[in-house]
């Protein structure tokens, strides 16, 4: 789940991207890079770590010119390593491309080998990079021919930013997974995953990228393509759960107001005789608003967040992300002793983490704990960007909800139902990829995924 930012027609653009990324930290903490063009030289930076310890005005001061793209990341258990930090760049007879990519392609590895064959030779283990092998490959010479030609050939997930010579490219699959939009800043235009990134900058919004839409910015002009046939659409719904800034619109629409209806739909289905309602911070904080609110039981903050720790959900490694978790949040016993209460959380992957939360409130004194979860129970792998990788990581895929319960250590456990989920949701039901929940991918799937696959994903 990265983040990505294009700007182009400002003098600044690499210090626009920076602060686009530091509002799309939350996407990704393992890594971040930006690239920049000032008509003849290219220039690079990137590291491991979060954006503030990536960059400094040192370092974003040699990253002159009017163009720029950045990228943070987060990976899978295997593919942690520098070489895969993105914007990747290529320099090739022809000129440069800069890739900085959100998603995941599901033919990564036929499309590899026929490269390969043919005589590429791949410097990371990305499926971004693949991109760029199609678009350098190309024998196309004008560039809404040879973007068309390479994204025509890709399946799966992917919201792009690219930078070809001078020219700064958006694009969206033909499912529209990822978002991506379009904003404009002391005359420069914006691209960015999210719109807060445009909030930060105080760029004007203009509009999302549509689903199989490739914007082409060249100076002030500025050019939209469809290259695919119709295809329905198949946007991410864990955008909306978990992953986006509340002050985000995505897709079009709001996601704070989401997560509420979300909460508003779960006090409908699952009342509960509870003494308080308490969000798991930060992405349950507004479906426990939601909740609170239908319900009439009052809200109460439980649990503090420390937010000098990262995300834990992001981290690649199990042993990192069980630590985080207990030094992420504190218990306030003052508000929960002796106290019936509702917890409210946006989703349960592994499990692992909603125990170590359940432990810590049972410490604190609570009297009963009742889970309500805003979304349906997670019984298949994504293939298209999101770290469920497998069936074996997916805790309702495996074991009952009650058995569920028992390994958390709750007195109740409930979820949204999937309809109560699609209800509460700002586009129709029909606009939605929910195959996390019901195991039905709107693309198809390679039978088998190898390890080196898996790796590559974002």
């Amino acid at each position: 789940m990265c983040g990505i930012v294009g700007v182009i027609g400002h003098k600044d653009a690499s210090k626009l991207a920076y602060l686009g990324l530091c509002a799309l930290q939350h996407r990704g903490e393992e890594s971040s890079g930006i690239v920049s063009y000032d008509g003849k030289n290219i220039r690079s930076h990137k590291g491991m770590g979060l954006v503030s310890d990536v960059f400094n005005e040192k370092v974003l001061r040699p990253l002159r010119g009017y163009m720029a793209a950045g990228h943070v990341r987060y990976s899978t258990t295997g593919s942690s390593v520098s070489k895969n930090i993105q914007p990747f760049l290529v320099n090739h007879k022809r000129g440069h491309i800069a890739i900085a990519h959100n998603g995941n392609l599901t033919n990564t590895a036929e499309l590899r080998q026929a490269l390969e064959e043919k005589g590429s030779i791949f410097q990371s283990t990305m499926d971004s990079e693949v991109i760029v092998h199609l678009l350098a490959k190309s024998g196309k010479t004008d560039i809404k021919e040879k973007a068309a030609e390479a994204f025509l050939q890709l399946k799966g997930a992917y919201s792009l930013v690219l930078m070809v010579d001078d020219v700064l490219i958006g694009a969206r699959d033909p499912y529209g997974f990822r978002p991506l939009c379009l904003g404009k800043f002391d005359g420069a235009y914006v691209l960015a995953s999210e719109s807060c990134a445009l909030d930060l900058i105080r760029a004007e919004y203009i509009r999302e990228i549509e689903p199989g839409e490739v914007v082409f910015i060249k100076k002030n002009n500025i050019e939209f393509l469809k290259p695919f046939a119709q295809s329905k659409h198949a946007a991410c719904i864990f955008e909306y759960i978990y992953f986006s800034r509340p002050d985000s619109n995505i897709f079009g629409q709001n996601v704070y107001f989401t997560r509420k209806r979300l909460g508003c739909q779960l006090a409908v289905e699952h009342p509960v005789d509870c003494d308080i309602v308490m969000p798991v911070p930060d992405s349950g904080n507004y479906a426990a608003m939601g909740y609170s609110e239908k319900s009439g039981i009052p809200l109460e903050t439980g649990l503090i967040r420390n937010h000098y720790v990262g995300r834990t959900f992001i981290q690649p490694s199990q042993e990192i992300r069980d630590f985080r978790v207990r030094i992420k949040l504190n218990a306030i016993k003052d508000v929960l002793k002796g106290k019936r209460v509702a917890v409210v959380e946006d989703s349960i992957v592994r499990g692992t983490t909603s125990r170590s939360r359940v432990r810590t409130l049972r410490e604190a004194g609570a009297k009963e704990i009742h889970m309500l979860v805003s979304c349906p129970p997670l019984i298949s792998p994504c293939y298209y960007g999101i770290d469920f990788p497998t069936k074996k990581e997916l805790i309702a895929s495996n074991h009952s909800i009650e058995r569920i319960r028992d390994f958390i250590g709750l007195d109740s456990l409930r979820y949204l139902s999937l309809e109560g989920m699609l209800k509460a949701m700002p586009l129709a039901s029909n606009e939605f990829c929910t195959a996390c929940f019901n195991g039905k991918y709107p693309t198809a799937i390679p039978k088998k995924f190898s390890k080196s696959h898996l790796e590559r994903r974002r």
